[in-house]
């Protein structure tokens, strides 16, 4: 796609050729911050939704729900590969993947929404909007607002310093997100106060979805391609078949390890994300106390509020690599603390704290380590692959997503997982059974107890750093040669 984007309504307003205080602000934390809270909550309670509130876990016998998310992420899976073609074939003045974000702010308001007005009385129906809703929200409008937004690290800017600056920023504001208002406002205040009201449901991730409107607008508006804006006024080349792009990504090794890296990291963090309100209503603590998720989520915010301002200087002195792999081993650690103590509260939390400094790094320099490999990539083919790489990154995330969260819910069926209920006396009863509590305790703690460990193993091959800084520098005087030439021909 080729469109002129010079319309002063549509421009950025980033100027500067180097990064900038209110990019970093306004493009990169406050802006991607609607997108990111709307999807942090639905990534830990949408879920705790459909079996708590419409109590779909006893559907086809336990099988709908398990079903559902593998076959819809199968979907998504597509949906990312179309988009990445897409975005590695549109060319315009204000780069490649930034007017997607553009596109992307009414439809997650709108598809947001209708994940959650599902309509009530006939199970049919329910099982059709709910497929339908999930359907428009992840493997369209997300996949649109996910696929550009993590593109913006990797081509925001060649100065590996500055890159490094806005992940941090980038990472600062899902932490914001998750680990503050989902992880902390929402059990200590919202939770208790939406209990099993769907009404109550449906007001609060409604408002949710329309605070994402304007804060997505302001990351395109606050945000440049750089990178992509070096080619833009060439004569448009002759397109790089998808086969060749394929080819380039899966035949060299550091963007390979990436990738089984991301698969890994992210079945760990899926299970223990879908586990955390279950664990915390179960086996720690009892039904939205409004205390035991909320002192879970203060142990793991205090670290992350640390690693602002130490995980970059220390990723700088030591690499990103290094820093992560000694990261990985403090979290399997603490994980295995909290896998052999899951009901004491003390010991849980010391656990707790020790696997959330272990995740300091991957947490705030991931997307500056596979920005890296990229521009390895570029050095090593002579064109960039951003797209389609960042599609197969979305289709691991998401694929894995779907997988896990199916078996996730069909080990809480078979396991016997009861939903809350009000008896005759109107008292809410949410009871488990041993088996139901241990299948939460693996999710929650045990697995990534095992996943962190392999982490460490499979960063211990990925260098991409070394000889970076000389790989960026041919890259540029390759651009400079061939510019040359082109003023020559003229």
């Amino acid at each position: 796609m080729t469109r002129n984007l010079n319309s002063p309504l549509l421009r950025s307003r980033v100027k500067s050729e180097d990064v900038q205080k209110t990019e970093k602000w306004f493009g990169y934390l406050l802006g991607p911050a609607g997108a990111l809270l709307l999807n942090a909550v639905l990534a830990t309670y949408l879920n705790v939704y459909y079996t708590d509130v419409l109590k779909l876990t006893s559907v086809w016998g336990g099988a709908f729900l398990a079903v559902f998310p593998i076959v819809s992420k199968v979907i998504d899976a597509v949906t990312n590969v179309l988009m990445g073609y897409i975005i590695d074939h549109t060319k315009t003045s204000q780069g490649k993947a930034r007017p997607w974000l553009l596109l992307s702010a009414p439809l997650l308001t709108i598809t947001g929404i209708l994940l959650f007005v599902v309509p009530s009385g006939n199970q049919t129906v329910q099982i059709i909007w709910v497929m339908l809703s999930y359907n428009l929200f992840y493997s369209f409008a997300y996949t649109i607002f996910n696929m550009s937004h993590n593109l913006m690290v990797p081509l925001s800017t060649r100065n590996s310093e500055q890159r490094g600056s806005l992940s941090v920023f980038n990472q600062i504001s899902t932490i914001m997100m998750s680990g503050i208002l989902v992880a902390l406002i929402f059990p200590m205040v919202i939770m208790p106060m939406l209990g099993v009201d769907k009404s109550k449901w449906i007001i609060t991730m409604s408002i949710l979805s329309i605070i994402a409107l304007p804060l997505t607008l302001l990351e395109y508006y606050f945000t440049k391609e750089r990178v992509t804006l070096e080619d833009i006024d060439k004569q448009e080349e002759e397109k790089i078949p998808y086969r060749k792009l394929l080819k380039a990504i899966f035949t060299d090794k550091y963007m390979v390890l990436i990738f089984v890296y991301f698969l890994v990291y992210t079945i760990g963090t899926q299970f223990k994300n879908l586990g955390l309100v279950y664990f915390c209503n179960y086996v720690l603590g009892t039904y939205n106390d409004g205390t035991t998720q909320t002192l879970i989520s203060v142990i793991g915010g205090i670290p992350m509020g640390i690693g602002i301002f130490a995980v970059w200087p220390l990723a700088k002195k030591f690499g990103k690599r290094n820093l992560t792999m000694a990261g990985f081993v403090l979290y399997s650690i603490g994980s295995a603390i909290c896998w052999a103590f899951p009901t004491n509260m003390v010991v849980v939390l010391i656990g707790q704290f020790i696997k959330n400094i272990g995740g300091l790094p991957c947490s705030y320099v991931f997307m500056a380590l596979f920005a890296d490999v990229l521009d390895h990539l570029e050095w090593k083919n002579n064109f960039r692959c951003d797209g389609i790489a960042m599609s197969v990154f979305n289709i691991i995330a998401v694929s894995s997503v779907g997988v896990v969260t199916g078996i996730f819910n069909m080990m809480l069926a078979k396991s016997g997982y009861v939903a809350p209920y009000y008896n005759a006396a109107d008292e809410l009863i949410a009871v488990q059974s041993e088996a139901v509590k241990n299948v939460i305790t693996f999710s929650f703690v045990g697995l990534e107890t095992i996943t962190a460990i392999i982490l460490v193993v499979i960063l211990a091959f990925v260098g991409v750093e070394k000889g970076l800084a000389k790989k960026q520098a041919e890259i540029k005087e390759r651009k400079g040669l061939a510019e040359s030439n082109e003023a020559t021909e003229k």
